[in-house]
């Protein structure tokens, strides 16, 4: 362990033919205070655990050492979302030890307890609470021996910095590392404790810079493709040219040829391996391959007709009145098609691994959100028990929801079991482009009605390919009905060519856009400011308070749309959390071109843990929701990507960057919430109604490129 907060700890290379099960844990970590969190939480963490998947069935440990330290063993992984911040937060609050002392291990397969994996904002939520219990129980265990060590009832103590103390004499204590010391105490947690309320909070609620930054900022933070065991071999694997594509005929003599070329041809997989990465690269170039590609069944022009073709039946998700009254009672009638591309991940990091077989175990270091999934996977791939297989995750530069899947760590597990030696797989930027998952292509159609008191009367909304993610209604709409075409996991992938999967909040940004956007058109209509046009119809109390909170900061002044000023709002539920943006934009009539100059985000979250990590998190979702909003498409023909790139994939950049202000709307009476994707979701929609503030012309496919704003304007 390190006394250096700002590290994170992770673990060293294993020696060589170590196993390390959990079975083994307690024995092998010798003295101190355990606590395992082995109890069926499912009434502790509530019923939104069970029915969003999420394990029940958790082994939480938390170590007090006989040195005072206590270290954190967490499913979760740092990919710079800052809950090696958070996390450690909460375990020191309800410790009652300094935020110094807390060493975190995360997404060891080895070390750390099952967890389904790191997404969909649920860390906080959900982990949270069992991490939070654990550690009050621990206190609880510490105070029973402290009250044996100091001869005193424990109602006579006081806990404070890792310290027991006589309440009424503070020189009369004990350390928790004497406590510790020379000891092997085991406790399971009951899932009964009691955790601090948010007055007693000392640790949580505070800014803290983070954790992991100065390790980042200066180069000393390990990603997967900076562990170099000796021996190590960069391979280089053959990609087919189009996803449907196959293999006809491959002949590697060339690069067999080349000195210290590594090939391998087996069970459909082609790749050249060297300590030399270039190498690799050359030997991988002069491989002659022959492949069947069929033709191209549609394109990102005609993907939209080809999703609504192939939709099928759709599934009801929200029903209230009746559509046919809500259309009688209707003075105005909308309707608005809404879509957007595909999208990638993109992240800074592109897919790595490194594998590395010794003593009959697989050690893999991944660039994954989900480590325990992917061990289940690697072993199957290989042929390996799932103890046999240990996947360590170091930070990991970005995820999004595309780091998941893990082929890459399969890829170099299978390597380095075909050549015996330790092997890395990183992918190229091309590769990533290929290989990773793709926001999916989606529609929304909606038609609306407004009656004569300019209320909402009328709401039909079908979403195809999306989810119904975000979606929810929160206006008070007599007459509403959600349905979607497609679930995730089954009917959706079958209605794309290629991979597709969650991209941060999935679904939630298109459905944003397409209601946020329908809603400040049927304010256009009614005359009514957009504001106080959603202010008249909702009556959500939280709602109402995110978006008078951003008002308030915004400086919004009331006038109907367009007025020319070029400012819009928008807001949205995702993951627990209420949030609103308003934004100012400039467009060039000429070229096309939108210019977000501020951005106002407020944020109901409930409880805040870390303000400082929340508002990283707001500034974030923004800066990543423009490149959505505005630039961000992949480009194919059939199974052909034809973005590579990001000379053809643009990523907002520092000089497109706008003033971002972030407001967080206090909500102490519920639990913390969501944090690391609700500010993504309205992005899109604020930037479309502020265009159309400024302009009177509405978008109505992102994302909004120079091109389509220029025929919009039209």
């Amino acid at each position: 362990m390190t006394d250096d907060p700002s590290v994170v700890v992770a673990p060293p290379l294993p020696s060589a033919g170590s196993s390390l099960h959990r079975r083994d844990f307690v024995r092998l970590l010798g003295g101190g205070i355990i606590v395992l969190f082995n109890a069926d939480l499912s009434d502790l963490l509530g019923q939104e655990t069970r029915t969003r998947g999420y394990p029940t069935d958790f082994n939480a440990y938390l170590r007090i050492a006989g040195d005072g330290r206590v270290t954190i063993y967490s499913g979760k992984i740092e990919m710079g979302q800052g809950i090696v911040t958070s996390l450690a937060q909460m375990a020191a609050d309800e410790l009652a030890v300094s935020l110094n002392s807390i060493d975190m291990v995360m997404g060891d397969t080895a070390l750390c307890p099952f967890d389904n994996g790191t997404y969909g904002s649920m860390s906080t939520r959900f982990f949270g609470p069992a991490l939070r219990a654990a550690a009050a129980e621990a206190k609880a265990v510490l105070l029973t021996l402290a009250s044996e060590h100091l001869k005193t009832p424990p109602d006579t103590l006081s806990v404070e910095d890792g310290m027991v103390f006589l309440t009424s004499d503070r020189k009369t204590r004990v350390t928790f590392g004497q406590l510790a010391k020379g000891q092997k105490i085991v406790r399971t947690l009951d899932g009964k404790a009691v955790t601090k309320s948010v007055p007693e909070f000392r640790v949580m609620g505070r800014p803290e810079k983070r954790r992991d930054a100065r390790a980042k900022v200066t180069g000393r933070a390990q990603f997967a493709g900076d562990i170099r065991p000796p021996g190590m071999l960069f391979a280089k694997v053959l990609r087919l040219p189009a996803h449907g594509a196959a293999l006809k005929s491959v002949d590697t003599s060339a690069a067999a040829r080349l000195p210290g070329v590594v090939v391998v041809n087996e069970g459909g997989m082609v790749a050249v391996l060297h300590t030399d990465p270039e190498a690799a690269e050359k030997a991988l170039a002069l491989i002659h391959a022959d492949f069947d590609v069929p033709g191209p069944a549609f394109d990102d022009k005609t993907v939209f007709a080809h999703l609504l073709s192939v939709a099928g039946e759709g599934e009801e998700r929200e029903k209230k009145g009746d559509l046919a009254e809500g259309e009688k009672r209707s003075v105005s009638l909308f309707e608005g098609k809404y879509v957007n591309g595909y999208g990638a991940h993109a992240p800074i990091e592109t897919h790595t691994a490194l594998a590395r077989l010794e003593g009959g175990t697989m050690t893999v270091w991944s660039s994954t959100q989900t480590p325990f999934p992917s061990q289940q996977a690697i072993a199957q791939a290989i042929g390996f028990a799932v103890e046999n297989v240990r996947v360590i995750t170091p930070f990991v530069g970005g995820g999004f929801g595309g780091k998941s899947a893990g082929l890459q760590a399969i890829e170099a597990a299978k390597l380095a079991k075909l050549t015996g030696k330790p092997v890395q797989v990183c992918w190229s930027r091309a590769e990533e482009f290929f290989l990773d998952s793709f926001r999916p292509a989606a529609v929304v159609r909606i038609r609306s009605g407004l009656d004569g008191a300019g209320r909402i009367c009328l709401w039909d909304y079908q979403v195809y390919a999306a989810g119904s993610r975000s979606s929810e209604q929160f206006y008070d709409v007599p007459n509403n009905l959600i349905r979607t075409y497609g679930r995730w996991g089954s009917e959706i992938p079958k209605m794309h060519l290629f991979a597709t999967g969650p991209w941060r909040a999935p679904g939630a940004n298109l459905n944003v856009f397409a209601r946020e956007s329908q809603i400040d058109a049927m304010a256009a209509k009614a005359k009514v400011d957009p504001l106080e046009f959603r202010l008249n119809n909702t009556s959500d109390k939280r709602m109402r308070r995110v978006l008078e909170a951003a008002a308030g900061r915004f400086g919004w002044k009331k006038a109907v749309a367009p007025s020319s000023r070029g400012v819009g709002v928008a807001c949205g539920i995702d993951a627990g959390t209420y949030v609103a943006l308003m934004a100012e934009v400039s467009v060039d009539a000429a070229t096309g071109s939108v210019k977000v100059g501020r951005i106002v985000c407020a944020q109901d979250m409930g409880v805040v843990i870390n303000p400082d990590g929340a508002k990283m998190q707001m500034e974030g979702c923004v800066m990543m929701g423009l490149g959505y909003t505005l630039s961000e498409e992949v480009r194919f023909n059939g199974g052909r990507i034809l973005t590579r790139n990001f000379d053809t994939y643009e990523v907002p950049r520092f000089s497109g960057m706008p003033e971002i202000e972030t407001v967080l709307v206090k909500n102490d009476e519920l639990t913390p919430q969501g944090g690391g994707e609700p500010a993504i979701v309205p992005v899109g929609a604020v930037v479309a109604n502020a265009i159309f503030d400024a302009t009177g012309a509405r978008l109505f496919q992102m994302p909004m490129t120079a091109e389509r704003v220029k025929e919009a304007l039209k």
